[in-house]
């Protein structure tokens, strides 16, 4: 069984979760840790736990979502993961963070890509790709089956949906990935978003003014 600890960091709020299970090891999704207290409760709560981070996996590369990567990388010595078409944004992590007012280091490179129909795999549990663009052109989410939960970076919020005003953004597409792939999921799944709580889809099936 997947157990999902999430963390609520950086100036903007976006939520950083650590996957792990039974046999400890552990995946990191999304790291925006930008605060050295915010690494600090991460490196913690991972030797508090005894986990083995295995590899860093993004549902996109926003600079509020990829502010922790290196240090993470560095900490652990593991693969940066995520798909092709957002290494543009890391390779703007700076201008990124300009944009915003913050002050971003340069973040190295995606180590290794992932696509629509891979399956991430940690311990004895298994994380299936889904490519959702339209927040960012290379947005996935990722999804359990056994455990009924879905990780869907900005794709899907509570009664709200992500932005797509952004370079790569898209409002049909959005909505057509969100309707076409998301929904054609289990209702019951629970929903972890990048920013804001947790949801599920049938909830946002029958409520999500964006949606219904």
């Amino acid at each position: 069984m997947i157990k999902v600890e999430k963390f609520v960091v950086n100036p903007l709020g976006e939520n950083s979760f650590v996957l792990s299970d039974d046999t400890k090891e552990c995946v990191i999704i999304d790291p925006g840790f930008y605060y050295g207290e915010e690494q600090d409760e991460l490196k913690y709560y991972i030797e508090r736990n005894e986990l083995k981070p295995v590899k860093i996996i993004n549902t996109h590369c926003h600079f509020d979502h990829i502010m922790g990567v290196d240090f993470i990388r560095d900490e652990y010595k593991i693969p940066f993961c995520a798909h092709a078409d957002d290494a543009f944004w890391v390779d703007r992590a700076v201008d990124q963070g300009k944009m915003y007012n913050f002050e971003m280091n340069p973040v190295k490179p995606i180590d290794t890509f992932i696509e629509e129909g891979q399956t991430i795999e940690f311990g004895e549990s298994k994380l299936e790709v889904i490519h959702v663009p339209g927040h960012a052109p290379g947005h996935v989410v990722f999804y359990s089956k056994n455990d009924k939960l879905l990780i869907a970076g900005d794709v899907l919020f509570y009664g709200s949906i992500g932005r797509t005003d952004l370079p790569g953004g898209d409002f049909d597409t959005l909505i057509s990935n969100i309707k076409g792939k998301l929904f054609a999921l289990p209702d019951e799944t629970k929903v972890y978003c990048g920013h804001g709580p947790e949801t599920t889809l049938g909830f946002e099936k029958g409520n999500n003014p964006f949606l219904t």
